[in-house]
């Protein structure tokens, strides 16, 4: 945030009375926002984990006075936030991009309902695909549900925005969205720290027009979106959180976010308007900006949201037709992409490209090596599994989106029938199969489908990093609480082919995928084995190569597991330091040529 800004905007809190200052302390963008809900009264939060959003909830857990909780998606969390709001509270509900997605039927009506205590959706895009299947913009979402949105370029004002967000949020009766992406999310700055506001829980009284969305309410509520929008866009040109800073006029910028930052350290001097609330956009702000530059430039990641409508009113503005559409801005892309200096090619530009790979004693690792031998193809899922796409394994032939695998070998059945997929499974993991795969399991059963549904059951959401879920048998606060039967909840739903495994004993899973992918009717094989990753997980056994009895065959070295190396002589060797004893590599050996032995 621009310097006048920030103090600007801390004035006002100031002013207002409502916090004072304590303390500065480094944080990032995720942990500002946790504080700047803490500071702001909030009271209730949900999310589901995903990257880059899972630090807000993780930070946010840490302040008693607010009831927070990982919900099994992001439609549960965006409606348990609705319910707080409706009830008098400041709420708020954290997901990443496609979360959004799932969570959007609640957004878009409840948009049409308002609030009584704020409410604030937190939407984490990701410029890049850092950890994504997609780079939707969740602006356009947010334009297309007709709800505010507001975009920090940093740490403090990750933090001022949050805070903020909940003040327009009961001003103008409306979900506010507060939008970031993988580099503010991931990113440190200075933050000054309030303390928190006690907010006086709002009456709740019985409005069914407002709150009970039929078609008859909806029709008035609908006009009321209309107005709140226009009279946002009309107060937006006052707002503290846009801002313009007038310097050489020969060259102006529009931008917002991170990109904000960049457009300083290229342009120091140029002049800029920088919005921090990018829809509904501030016409009269933008108008009179532009009639001050020379030249205009916008400068924002992902699709032309500001452009578009910029151009729409008559503006002669440089947009997309110079900077990509494509992945994440940066400094050099804007010194490139307007010529102002020759880009160098930096030494680590042409460092080679890392994999991504499974970890060490993973045991998805060994379902898949069994898959590999067995010649059967899977549908995927969103999780660490889907490393299972590649070399060496390649396994998983499709990956979609949270809770799809299922769906996608059912529609596979339905379209060629139930031999085509003797040789395909579907693959989801234990929480994204609580997630939406439940659902997906539920029609198969219904709709009489055929097919072999195999739950990666490690435990816990591994691929944001662990946390827990409802069959994990602990909340986000750590309490202990009854861990949801995956065995009896398939069975509940009338599977009578239930089948629970060792993912590491080789020799039963392949007997039990055999058996499976057999037959004419839906079955399910849960593999259980905790990730290597977890905490408290002690493993006392490294695995080491016999040099003597090894026969070169590379068996061992099938599954692709990053602690064994192939020596020149064509024998293995094993960085115990890495080898968590999952003993995979010794299952495969033929030669007794690998031993497992105490660290």
């Amino acid at each position: 945030m621009g310097g006048f800004l920030r103090a600007k905007v801390i004035y006002l809190i100031l002013e207002k009375g409502k916090y004072k200052v304590a303390d500065k302390k480094i944080m990032l963008g995720n942990e500002a926002i946790a504080r700047g809900a803490y500071e702001a009264g909030v009271k209730v939060s949900a999310a589901y984990p995903g990257t880059p959003s899972t630090e807000i909830s993780e930070n946010i857990v840490k302040y008693p006075e607010i009831y927070a909780e990982w919900s099994p998606n992001e439609k549960v969390a965006m409606e348990v936030a609705i319910g707080a709001s409706i009830s008098g509270v400041r709420a708020m509900a954290s997901m990443k991009h496609v979360g959004v997605n799932v969570a959007s039927d609640p957004l878009y009506t409840i948009s049409y309902g308002g609030v009584n205590g704020g409410l604030v959706i937190v939407a984490a895009d990701d410029p890049g695909l850092y950890s994504s299947q997609n780079e939707q913009d969740s602006r356009a979402v947010a334009r297309a549900a007709i709800v505010p949105v507001l975009e920090p370029s940093d740490s403090q004002e990750a933090k001022d925005f949050t805070k903020y967000a909940f003040e327009i949020s009961e001003k103008y009766d409306t979900p506010v969205m507060v939008r970031t992406t993988t580099r503010l999310s991931h990113s440190q700055g200075t933050v000054l720290l309030c303390d928190r506001e006690e907010v006086e829980d709002k009456t709740y009284e019985r409005n069914p027009a407002k709150f009970v969305m039929m078609p008859a309410n909806a029709k008035g509520r609908h006009v009321y979106v209309e107005k709140r929008m226009k009279q946002l866009a009309e107060d937006g040109c006052t707002m503290p959180v846009n801002k313009v800073f007038y310097g050489d006029t020969s060259i102006g910028f529009i931008t917002s976010g991170i990109p904000y930052q960049y457009v300083k350290e290229v342009f120091p001097e140029a002049s800029v308007l920088k919005l921090g609330m990018v829809h509904p956009l501030p016409k009269k702000l933008i108008e009179e900006f532009a009639s001050k530059v020379d030249k205009l430039y916008i400068f924002e990641e992902l699709e032309p949201v500001i452009e578009e409508q910029v151009k729409s009113w008559g503006i002669e503005a440089y947009g997309k037709e110079i900077f990509t559409i494509q992945g994440e801005y940066s400094a050099n892309m804007l010194r490139k992409a307007l010529k102002c200096e020759d880009v160098e090619a930096k030494p680590y530009d042409n460092v080679p490209v890392r994999p991504p790979i499974l970890c060490p004693g993973c045991p998805h690792r060994s379902v898949f090596t069994v898959l590999n031998k067995l010649k059967i193809h899977a549908a995927g899922d969103i999780g660490c599994y889907t490393l299972g796409a590649v070399a060496p394994l390649n396994v998983i032939d499709t990956t979609v989106c949270m809770g799809a695998s299922i769906s996608t070998l059912h529609g596979m059945e339905k379209a060629k029938g139930k031999d085509y997929i003797k040789n395909w499974v579907a693959v989801i993991g234990d929480s994204t199969f609580m997630h939406t795969g439940i659902n997906s399991l539920m029609n198969m059963v219904y709709n009489q489908g055929t097919g072999t549904v195999i739950i990666l059951d490690n435990s816990t959401t591994g691929m944001t990093g662990h946390q827990d879920h409802a069959a994990t048998g602990k909340t986000l606060k750590g309490e202990v609480v009854p861990a949801i039967n995956i065995m009896g909840l398939c069975k509940s739903l009338g599977i009578k082919n239930v089948v629970e495994v060792n993912a590491f004993d080789l020799e039963t899973l392949e007997k039990v995928v055999k058996e499976e992918v057999a037959r004419d009717e839906v079955s399910v094989i849960i593999t259980k084995s905790p990730c290597v990753l977890l905490k408290g997980n002690v493993f006392p056994n490294v695995c080491k190569p016999i040099p003597e009895k090894c026969k070169k065959c590379g068996m061992c070295l099938k599954p692709g597991c990053p602690a064994l190396t192939k020596l020149e002589d064509g024998t293995i060797a094993i960085d115990t330091t890495m080898c968590n004893g999952c003993g995979l590599c010794k299952s495969l050996c033929k030669f007794d040529a690998i031993e497992t032995c105490e660290k």
